[in-house]
């Protein structure tokens, strides 16, 4: 098992990293070049600027039983499709019951703003979101384990 990390704006690197560093498992971030990530005690791939490439890294490397950290539910879809186990920066674990609502939403909020609607951003992120995030995280981790 390893933790692979959508590093492109992801919030709770450091969790991650530090969480993985606990249990003796290896944390891979990704990212392209406009991010640098090497200040993290993980490994760093990073890719060339482009489209999602960041994230083609990630899912060609993922494996079965991987945790995969990202916001991105195209992602998260690939790495279910490889068996890895997505969660998201908010500690929501993504599985085959909730992905495709995830993906709905997705191309309805796409569409809105094709049509020139503004939507709201995401409010600041809370204390409370990292704790949810990292008990998530523990929970896939000894799942894992056992």
């Amino acid at each position: 098992m390893k933790i692979l990390i959508d590093g492109d704006g992801c919030p709770v690197t450091g969790i991650a990293v530090k969480t993985a560093r606990t249990f003796g498992i290896n944390a891979v971030i990704y990212c392209d070049t406009s991010h640098d990530m090497h200040a993290f005690e993980a490994e760093v791939v990073t890719v060339s600027k482009g489209a999602d490439s960041a994230d083609f890294a990630l899912v060609n490397d993922a494996r079965r039983g991987d945790i995969v950290i990202t916001q991105d539910y195209g992602l998260a879809a690939m790495a279910l499709a490889k068996n890895a186990i997505p969660i998201t920066q908010n500690g929501m674990i993504i599985n085959e019951w909730n992905i495709d609502s995830l993906l709905m939403s997705r191309h309805a909020a796409k569409a809105a703003r094709r049509a020139g609607k503004r939507l709201k951003g995401p409010a600041k992120r809370t204390k409370e979101q990292n704790r949810d995030f990292e008990k998530a995280l523990l929970s896939v981790i000894k799942s894992n384990l056992s």
